[in-house]
């Protein structure tokens, strides 16, 4: 059975359409999951400190979440207080924002350990029970070379 050159021109056409039908849903996709599971670093998590100008670095290890509340300024957007266990090797606090879907896709509540650990790209939040990553905080850098823009062919 032979295809004529206009039919199979026809086929190749519909294939493409449809493969750039599918690429721009996946894509859709992808970057609305992305935005529910990647932050900024500096936006995102902040640590107590002993004064106002010193930036102090929040360590990576085991924290317990002390308490869980709206942030009226992100709408959206939870807050969660956190408390070092000993884990971290150091006491301390943070606050760490994060959409809400994450928070409630992972039933983080008061009382629960997540960890922080340190990346080369920033911190990874993981639950502490599984050691599996559920967010990902990217340093400033990192988070502009990874932004989506719009590609027009």
């Amino acid at each position: 059975m032979t295809l004529s050159l206009s039919r199979l021109a026809s086929v190749a056409a519909l294939s493409l359409a449809a493969s750039v039908a599918m690429a721009d849903s996946f894509t859709s996709s992808a970057s609305s999951a992305a935005s529910n599971s990647v932050g900024s670093l500096s936006d995102s998590l902040s640590g107590s400190s002993k004064s106002s100008t010193e930036e102090k670095k929040i360590a990576e290890g085991t924290y317990r979440i002390e308490h869980i509340a709206a942030i009226a300024n992100k709408p959206g957007h939870l807050r969660l207080q956190l408390q070092a266990t000993a884990t971290t090797g150091e006491a301390g606090a943070a606050t760490l924002d994060l959409p809400r879907q994450a928070v409630e896709r992972q039933a983080l509540q008061v009382k629960g350990l997540i960890e922080l650990r340190e990346r080369a790209y920033g911190m990874e939040v993981a639950m502490a029970t599984t050691k599996t990553a559920f967010f990902l905080l990217l340093k400033d850098d990192w988070r502009h070379d990874m932004e989506t823009r719009a590609v027009t062919l």
